[in-house]
């Protein structure tokens, strides 16, 4: 019996560790995502995007073509309010680099004005480099307002939520660590 509480246990801690990292889309009427990137997220945590003004996306692209759509979309998010943003997220289902940009054109192209956001980038395709791509770019090719999908990441929008706080830009993470103490304490409780 105790060898399959322990069993019990074991298999929940991942779910316990699971991670949300909070973006801030837009913040402070800026064209950025604050973060602008997130590094270590593994398979099972969920990047949350704050909508805090505007009208912005958060739309994936490609290392290679940042202001092109090539994955999943939360449409354009328009905020009207500010106590209540609306919010989008995904689940990671793989670890490897995930990119995106805000796929909005008027009353200027966002994506070219550096508005991009990366997941686990890399040595070798840097968010620096992916940025002055985006940069670089002539037009927001493929975007859509709307539409979801993603071979990395599953995705959730939301109706506006109120905001305890307002963002301060840093990365909020939120992991149970309660949940694991717990654990920890009913597994040595369980060889006492």
């Amino acid at each position: 019996m105790h060898f399959t509480s322990i069993i019990a246990l074991i298999a929940a801690a991942p779910l316990a560790l699971a991670v949300n990292f909070t973006v801030a889309v837009g913040g402070n009427q800026t064209l950025t995502f604050t973060p602008n990137t997130v590094t270590g997220a593994a398979v099972g945590d969920t990047i949350v995007f704050q909508f805090q003004s505007k009208n912005h996306s958060v739309t994936q692209s490609t290392f290679a073509a940042p202001c092109a759509q090539s994955g999943l979309t939360s449409g354009f998010q328009a905020v009207n309010s500010t106590t209540q943003f609306p919010e989008y997220s995904f689940t990671m289902n793989a670890t490897d680099p995930l990119w995106f940009f805000c796929a909005q054109t008027a009353p200027v192209d966002h994506c070219q004005m550096g508005m991009v956001f990366a997941v686990n980038p890399t040595a070798a395709k840097n968010f620096t480099a992916f940025q002055a791509t985006a940069n670089g770019t002539s037009s927001s090719s493929s975007a859509s307002p709307s539409g979801s999908g993603s071979p990395s990441g599953s995705g959730s929008g939301s109706a506006p939520s109120p905001s305890g706080s307002a963002a301060s830009g840093a990365l909020n993470t939120r992991a149970s660590a309660a949940g694991v103490l717990a654990a920890v304490g009913i597994a040595a409780g369980l060889f006492l």
